[in-house]
């Protein structure tokens, strides 16, 4: 066994900069270069190269309250495949037969978003007409059952006509004046 080829148990912690000598950057200017906005102190993160300019974080739209940095969810609610078995064969799965069997809430909006994930078994064939997870879908057309999702139209889909009304301009050219100076003075140069 050698010494050099032991792992190595401890990290070198980083040189921080004009701490003194023993701190492996002292010194006069400890690393930071002469003069300058940097050798003095850090640039902030938002800095766009002056100060009186607006900064990037004042020109976007003020969003207030708690949380406001937080990514916004996708507030969906989920339910297993394994408590659709209470339906019975051939059954339509949807938001007001979910409430009906007592799966979920009875008093949950109807824009509600419901998901239906893979985990569990399914024994019944059934019509899910909600959204669902790849290995739901799977677990559903194993048991015989379909899914059914009714496409939304984007508006990228949606066909737009456009009325185009020609419009014709009539453009005059202004007609040229010749000055009565300029007429005499030809007639002139031609005696």
């Amino acid at each position: 066994m050698d010494l050099h080829t032991l792992p190595k148990t401890t990290e070198k912690g980083l040189k921080r900069a004009g701490r003194g000598h023993g701190s492996g950057r002292g010194g006069h200017t400890s690393g930071r270069g002469s003069k300058g906005q940097r050798s003095r102190s850090s640039v902030g993160l938002f800095f766009e190269g002056t100060k009186f300019k607006k900064s990037l974080i004042k020109r976007l739209p003020l969003f207030r309250g708690k949380g406001k940095l937080k990514a916004k969810k996708d507030n969906s609610l989920t339910v297993n495949i394994k408590f659709l078995n209470v339906f019975k064969k051939d059954e339509i799965v949807n938001l007001a037969s979910l409430k009906e069997k007592g799966v979920i809430a009875k008093d949950l909006p109807e824009k509600t978003k419901i998901k239906i994930l893979g985990d569990g078994d399914l024994g019944v064939a059934l019509k899910v007409q909600l959204s669902v997870s790849k290995g739901a879908k799977s677990k559903i057309e194993k048991a015989g059952g379909e899914v059914i999702l009714e496409k939304v139209k984007t508006v990228s889909e949606t066909p737009v006509e456009k009325k185009v009304e020609k419009v014709t301009l009539k453009i005059e050219k202004p007609k040229k004046t010749i000055k009565k100076e300029t007429v005499k003075k030809e007639t002139k140069k031609e005696n």
